[in-house]
């Protein structure tokens, strides 16, 4: 699809407004008092407002707006979406109350937006429409320190500073399973899924690099 065509821009004006418009909302919105960091200490959160980022910056592409292609940032998205959407239903299938506090699911149109919609339209995007996964060294990077980044806030920040979920070992972390995981077992779980961010980074690579030569795409 041609850089600046009218349905790219279309999808693309489609996508940024679904992640801007549910950043605006769970910032001015929700159940928050009495906790800190608010929705931020979820990382469905971080992956909304990095969607609403990444969204934000395609669509100045598409419109000529952006000399920059943002490739490490649209690349670092995909698969942060790509986690929360793995882990979450991963967790809830397996059991409800590892993730949610009374076993149930939320609103049914922001569930399905949160850990389904708006990471399926970022990741189709990067892997298929702006062919991101170029500079996988960069976006490695980047994607380790997004993720050290949100586990030192919810260990290091969130946990001492929150009483809530009470688990059997602490209390406080965002996730009610982390809570019953002593600190060697959320080393372990930590280190699982980092390799598993890793896999998704090469696994998208491979997709989009093959789509491209079966489209006759330059990658």
């Amino acid at each position: 699809m041609e850089r600046y065509s009218t349905p790219l821009r279309i999808y693309r004006w489609i996508t940024f407004l679904l992640a801007g418009g549910y950043a605006l909302y769970y910032l001015l919105t929700g159940p928050y008092a009495g906790t800190f960091g608010g929705p931020f200490r979820h990382l469905t959160i971080w992956g909304l407002y990095l969607s609403a980022f990444s969204a934000s910056r395609l669509v100045a592409l598409s419109e000529g707006r952006s000399t920059r292609r943002w490739d490490v940032a649209v690349a670092t998205t995909a698969v942060v979406n790509a986690m929360v959407v793995f882990l979450y239903w991963r967790l809830y299938f397996a059991d409800p109350t590892s993730v949610t506090s009374d076993g149930k699911l939320g609103v049914w149109y922001r569930e399905y937006y949160l850990h389904a919609l708006g990471p399926a339209l970022q990741i189709f995007d990067a892997i298929f429409l702006h062919r991101a996964f170029r500079r996988l060294r960069r976006t490695a990077t980047a994607l380790m320190i997004t993720i050290a980044a949100y586990l030192s806030w919810a260990e290091i920040v969130v946990r001492p500073l929150n009483n809530e979920p009470v688990g059997t070992v602490t209390s406080g972390l965002p996730y009610p399973f982390l809570n019953n995981m002593v600190f060697g077992d959320r080393l372990f779980f930590y280190g699982a899924n980092i390799g598993t961010a890793i896999v998704f980074l090469v696994v998208f690579a491979l997709i989009s690099a093959g789509a491209a030569r079966v489209r006759g795409v330059k990658y």
